[in-house]
């Protein structure tokens, strides 16, 4: 128990203390501490005890782990063995060493002659390998070049040389090769930048040339099947997508040119210029190996404006033979659609060149960045030169097409139409015409053999003189319209620029947003294109409309200046108009298509439509007054329609509501006669009332037929313009409120027009239909006022005491004058007046001339039977000459003539007083005829 107390004693202290030689100074320090000896025998036993424990748990361990301790042993053993052996080989190694070096020192002279023999020779080997290569770098050279893989080209012509004129450069046999390959390299630059120009002009703009055809194949196609217009102009606000992004994009997107320079290159075993963009990196790599980037890039600028101009040339060609083969011919008129397309074609390759441009130019910042060329001092050109490179050319493109140095004008006329005419073709344009026969021709040439071959030859022509460039056209070159050196689409114009504006204010619109222009800040083609509308357009315009108005209104009479037949028949009119009118109209319209076509102008043409109205219907006011004016006074017509109460109630009866609604609008009525006769009397009684028995001289008349002719003209003209302006401007009052599911189909949007323009438009259409609706009273006026100056005088101042002879029972010669104005005014209404306001004119004039009659028969101071018969005869022609104009009974005239009747079967001989029984007696009968009695005899 003691031995196990005295181990477990030295074990606790051991595993407290993990050094075992804490334990040993903790013994020693007790045995030398302790004076008893007794002690220290203890101490000494208790070791002792702990040392015999720990031998048996040891033997018990090793008989426990016998194998693996035998097993440790001997691997000991055996590392220990080749430790020993690998000392003594390493001992003998340097003894040998030591041995090698004392004998190589003996012999160190013939050795290091060897040495140096070895390496002259290997040198001697490399050159001759070298020269052999040498020799075959010109063949390599032509097939590389041929095979379009520059890169490798350059790297074995730049090395050649570089060995040429450095190890080589004593060998004279390499003479000849070393100037040859000199030379080769000298010029191989300006290959590399001539193809570096192909593929920025014109592979680049090939792909846009393919999707054009491929569009073409696809609208003849449609065409085909539907009838569809080839270019639709309105959709051309859509987004261009013209490139193939994995190729090219814009300059500030990601996928422009992810690949690096140091990164790129060239695998002999694919065609080198199916990528583009990792060709042009191919060509700038080289170019940079050649130490040629500036001569490159001032290549580039210099040959920037010339490609584009080439450019040009090419897509008008393009466009002229895909018209050609279409069958349109370029030097018919209105080809501005060619134009169009032409702009069209030149955005997307512009916008072509532009991107390759912006890869080109990364490449370029690669190569001043990198230490290929070792010159750091390069200036690039960036996008904005390009950019205003390619506003320049377009710049002169449009002052070549817009005709802005006006050399056409001099020698093409103005395109005007024809509208004045004489009577015999107003005649001529109701007269029955003799059908034409159509033609029909027998046979054509241009499907002949002979046409056939020439325009297979000239195609042929056109093929091999555009197959250098890359684009194959087709067709013959008079296609094109010449100009001073100068090949069209079509003929230069300033009309051109309403075609191609929208579309070429989006592609200004993509030019400042690639330059990163703000709103204050234009780019030069805005700068121009604004210049031009404002101060020559607008002002070329404006001087058109007034020449070709001031043509026709500033004559001696514009009133008797008619539209000719064909004129009328285009616009569908039943009756003769003025030529003034019509090109009024017809400058409105043009403008009113020119607000739609340059809508950011809206107002100025808006404002030009305002003013030739206002000064049109100046003109129409002061042409209206030359004729109802005489002397400082308007005649009586005139003045009665100028009057507003008189006008208002003539408006307000049945036959002008009658003549102004369409016949199956008006309102149905029972007894519909007698309401138009209610209003006959009406308007009888309110004439008679307002002229009484005054004579009517000859100068308050309008005997002139023409100015009637002329009135009516007028009437029928401004009722038309005032229709055609109202439907203008509603379009355009409804343009302006669309809904948002209708604006989708608004291809342009034209900016809101102000009130006061919309107010002013509106008032100057009320005003032309409220001066037609006055031209079309006085008519109506006139008419009844010819009457009261014939037929006053014939009561007055006639004599009907009479005895029965031949001479006295003649016509009156007043009647006769009257039937023969009134026959006249028929004649010149019906060629100018459409039937329903014929109708409004004649109708109720019977009515008024009974009423003039009768109400004149208190003037005669003595009537005899024969006396009454000659006035019934009288009435009698006067009904018989309005029955033939109005195809009506005119029955009025049969009560004239009964009052007449009646005074001759009770009183032969009658005074003047007597007549106030009779007519009682009359209005008994005829209740409707008290206002032609009771004018001046109240009952």
């Amino acid at each position: 128990m003691a031995a196990e107390g005295a181990g477990g004693k030295y074990r606790s202290t051991v595993s407290k203390s993990k050094d075992p030689s804490g334990l040993l100074i903790s013994v020693i320090r007790t045995l030398s501490t302790s004076d008893d000896v007794e002690d220290r025998e203890n101490e000494k036993g208790r070791l002792e005890e702990a040392y015999e424990k720990c031998d048996r748990d040891l033997d018990e361990l090793i008989v426990q782990h016998y194998t693996e301790l035998t097993t440790a042993i001997r691997t000991y053993q055996s590392i220990t063995e080749r430790i020993t052996n690998s000392r003594n080989k390493i001992k003998q190694v340097k003894e040998n060493l030591l041995s090698c070096k004392m004998l190589l020192h003996c012999k160190r002279d013939e050795l290091r002659k060897l040495w140096i023999e070895g390496i002259e020779h290997k040198h001697v080997l490399n050159l001759l390998d070298e020269i052999e290569n040498i020799k075959q770098v010109p063949q390599k050279l032509e097939q590389c070049m041929a095979s379009k893989h520059y890169l490798s080209a350059t790297d074995m012509l730049v090395s050649a040389v570089e060995s040429l004129e450095g190890p080589l450069l004593q060998v004279e046999g390499l003479s000849d090769l070393r100037l040859e390959l000199h030379s080769k390299k000298m010029n191989l630059h300006l290959v590399l930048i001539d193809e570096l120009h192909r593929h920025l002009y014109i592979k680049s703009t090939s792909r846009v040339v393919q999707q054009n055809k491929e569009k073409g194949r696809m609208s003849s196609l449609m065409k085909d099947a539907s009838p569809v217009p080839l270019l639709d102009v309105t959709n051309v606000a859509t987004p261009r997508k013209f490139l193939d992004t994995s190729q090219y994009s814009t300059p500030g997107s990601s996928s422009v040119k992810e690949i690096n320079l140091q990164d790129i290159k060239e695998d002999l075993e694919l065609d080198p210029e199916e990528n583009s963009t990792l060709f042009m990196g191919i060509l700038i790599k080289g170019l940079a190996k050649l130490k040629k980037i500036p001569e490159t890039v001032k290549a580039i600028k210099e040959r920037l404006e010339q490609e584009l101009k080439q450019i040009v040339k090419r897509s008008t060609t393009q466009v002229a033979d895909s018209g050609y083969q279409r069958g349109e011919n370029l030097t018919a008129e209105n080809q501005p659609r060619l134009l169009l397309e032409l702009l069209e074609l030149l955005f997307d390759k512009f916008n072509a060149v532009a991107a390759a441009h912006s890869v080109v130019l990364g490449y370029l910042q690669d190569t001043v960045v990198t230490p290929l060329t070792q010159q750091e001092d390069v200036k690039l050109y960036d996008m904005a030169d390009v950019w205003v490179k390619i506003q320049d050319v377009l710049q002169m493109l449009l002052t070549e097409y817009l005709d802005m140095k006006n050399t056409r004008a001099a020698s093409e006329p103005s395109a005007q139409l024809s509208y004045a005419s004489t009577g015999r073709e107003c005649a001529a344009f109701f007269a029955k015409k003799k059908p034409q026969r159509p033609k029909n021709s027998l046979f054509k040439f241009e499907s002949s053999s002979h046409a056939i071959s020439m325009s297979a030859y000239l195609r042929e022509q056109r093929r091999e003189l555009y197959s250098r460039s890359g684009e194959l056209q087709g067709g013959p070159d008079d296609n094109l319209i010449e100009g001073g050196g100068t090949k069209f689409v079509c003929k230069p114009g300033a009309r051109n620029i309403t075609v191609i504006f929208h579309p070429l204010l989006r592609f200004i619109q993509e030019i400042e947003h690639a330059l990163g222009l703000g709103p204050a800040k234009q780019c030069p083609l805005r700068e121009f294109l604004t210049v031009y509308i404002k101060n020559i357009f607008l002002n070329q315009v404006l001087a058109e409309i007034n020449k070709e108005i001031e043509g026709v209104t500033k004559t001696s009479d514009p009133l008797k200046i008619l539209a000719n037949a064909d004129t009328m028949k285009v616009l569908g009119v039943q009756r003769p108009l003025l030529q003034s009118t019509i090109i009024v109209e017809k400058t409105v319209q043009d403008l009113m298509n020119l607000m739609h076509d340059l809508s950011a102008y809206s107002d100025q043409f808006l404002n030009m439509v305002c003013v030739k109205l206002q000064e049109y219907k100046d003109t129409c006011t002061a042409a209206y007054r030359g004729i109802v004016q005489s002397e400082e006074k308007l005649v009586i017509s005139a003045s009665w329609a100028k009057d507003d109460d008189i006008s208002r109630l003539l408006k307000s009866l049945p036959n002008w509501i009658n003549m102004a609604q369409p016949k199956q609008l008006r309102p149905k009525r029972e007894e519909e006669e007698d309401f138009i006769r209610a209003a006959f009397g009406k308007e009888s009684e309110v004439l008679i009332g307002n002229l009484g028995d005054k004579l009517i001289p000859s100068q308050d008349i309008l005997r002139d037929v023409s100015d009637l002719k002329a009135l009516a003209n007028m009437h029928e003209s401004l009722e038309w313009l005032a229709g055609r302006t109202k439907s203008a401007f509603s379009n355009l009052s409804t343009s302006q409120n669309l809904s948002p599911a209708q604006d989708n189909h608004v291809n342009v949007d034209l900016p809101p027009v102000s009130e006061q323009i919309m107010q002013t438009l509106s008032e100057l259409a009320k005003s032309f239909q409220d001066m037609a609706d006055r031209c079309l009273l006085v008519l109506h006026l006139e008419v009844r006022v010819h009457c009261f100056h014939y037929l006053i005088p014939l009561a007055k101042e006639g004599n009907y005491a009479i005895v029965a002879n031949v001479e006295s029972m003649d016509y009156d010669p007043l009647v006769v004058k009257l039937n023969k104005d009134i026959s006249a005014i028929e004649e010149a209404m019906s060629a100018s007046l459409q039937q329903h306001k014929f109708q409004y004119i004649f109708e109720g004039l019977g009515h008024l001339i009974s009423c003039i009659l009768i109400n004149g028969a208190q003037y005669f101071r003595r009537i005899s039977e024969s006396g009454i018969k000659k006035m019934c005869r009288n009435i009698f022609v006067l009904q018989q000459n309005l029955t033939n104009i109005t195809m009506s009974r005119e029955a009025d005239l049969d009560f004239a003539r009964m009052f007449l009747m009646k005074k001759k079967s009770k009183i032969p001989r009658l005074q003047v007083q007597q007549y106030k029984i009779f007519e009682r007696v009359i209005l008994k009968e005829f209740p409707s005829w008290k206002p032609c009695v009771t004018v001046s005899y109240p009952i």
